[in-house]
């Protein structure tokens, strides 16, 4: 996972849109689902026409204005949503994924994510609140990267042509968003 970006002149913002309690929000899910690309923020996986988008408070314990507001609100996959949503107070207090040391306190390496530091309890309990250390995803962070350079030796051309081809053909196929930049050295954020 990687931070979050929260834009100052962001649509959503100048638009004065927020959450609708029982209302439209198809509006503000669109523009989340723009800023972020249109990949989902906990799994780096692309958010299809077939995925149940869901806009997640991450903090829903704020009053209600905070836990409204744009910089608390994300566009994630359903069963994320779902299972954080009933797991939150067992990890408690939590990173938040706009932290701007974000990637200094949680490492990616080879697959895993881990804390920096053992002591810092935010970092832990954000990793285990997302599943960041699931060992079936970190299988499947580790096979998807390994397939990738297979494909990108068989592609012969440059990492970054490849991903190029890869996300105009096939946005489907681009997961794991920090594991291609930390193993490729590459900002896949800026091809899309």
């Amino acid at each position: 996972m990687k931070r979050v970006l929260k834009f100052k002149e962001s649509k959503i913002i100048s638009s004065n849109l927020s959450y609708r309690e029982n209302g439209d929000n198809s509006e503000l899910s669109k523009l989340l689902l723009e800023e972020q690309k249109g990949f989902c923020v906990y799994t780096e996986t692309y958010l299809g026409r077939s995925d149940k988008k869901e806009i997640d408070h991450f903090n829903p314990k704020y009053s209600f204005t905070e836990r409204n507001n744009y910089n608390n609100l994300f566009l994630v996959k359903g069963q994320w949503n779902n299972e954080k949503s009933n797991k939150w107070d067992s990890f408690q207090p939590v990173l938040h994924p706009t932290d701007p040391n974000f990637e200094t306190r949680i490492l990616y390496d080879q697959g895993d994510y881990f804390a920096a530091n053992s002591l810092d309890t935010e970092a832990k309990h954000l990793i285990e609140l997302l599943k960041l250390d699931d060992p079936d995803l970190a299988f499947e962070r580790k096979k998807y990267i390994n397939r990738k350079r297979g494909e990108i030796a068989a592609f012969g051309s440059s990492t970054e042509d490849f991903f190029k081809t890869l996300i105009s053909d096939d946005i489907n196929s681009i997961q794991f968003l920090r594991a291609i930049e930390c193993e490729f050295e590459i900002d896949i954020k800026s091809l899309i």
